[in-house]
């Protein structure tokens, strides 16, 4: 029988003592429900998102380097404390402080533009969340990946002359994280 106590979660009940219950698997999602190369996916996500940004419209080693910083920090302070996006931004912070970089072995490939194939990495893992953890979670998830592009997006000006006249978001920036948007909405 199941039962939804209080508005919690789903349990289902094993016997007659109220301890005896198993909560539905599901409720949380957590590292080990996703396989190592899943994870090593999710984990690299809101890099990958603040990446498209820096494709759509590439500057400087500055405004790189602005963005990166801007993706980092977005990706190790998510806007949302379900349990799954906690989980991965404490890996993230984890791999950081050990000086690993959390990009690695995830590189465009010649052939389809990159821009493109980042957009269908975050298409791929924000299926692979949606299949697996709870609505709630993969929500948060995919507004996560969408903060880490805004945080790119508004890191450095654009164009202009030594600040004049630039804009803090250009219109290839916008086009790309209103693309990351409807890539990774549920």
């Amino acid at each position: 029988m199941m039962t939804r106590l209080g508005g919690g979660p789903e349990i289902v009940e094993t016997g007659n003592r109220p301890w005896d219950h198993d909560w539905r698997a599901g409720t949380v999602t957590a590292k080990s429900d996703f396989t190592d190369e899943e994870w090593t996916r999710i984990v690299r996500a809101p890099f990958v998102a603040g990446m498209a940004i820096s494709l759509a419209d590439p500057g400087g080693p500055i405004e790189a380097a602005k963005e990166s910083m801007a993706t980092l920090k977005s990706a190790t302070n998510p806007p949302s404390r379900e349990q799954l996006v906690a989980e991965v931004a404490l890996e993230i912070q984890g791999m950081v402080q050990q000086r690993h970089n959390p990009v690695s072995g995830y590189k465009p490939t010649a052939g389809q533009p990159p821009g493109e194939q980042v957009l269908d990495e975050l298409k791929a893992v924000q299926a692979i969340v949606a299949s697996k953890a709870t609505p709630e979670e993969s929500a948060a998830f995919g507004q996560w990946l969408v903060a880490a592009a805004e945080a790119a997006a508004h890191a450095a000006k654009e164009g202009g002359f030594m600040g004049f006249k630039a804009q803090l978001v250009s219109e290839r920036e916008q086009d790309m994280l209103d693309r990351v948007r409807s890539s990774v909405a549920g």
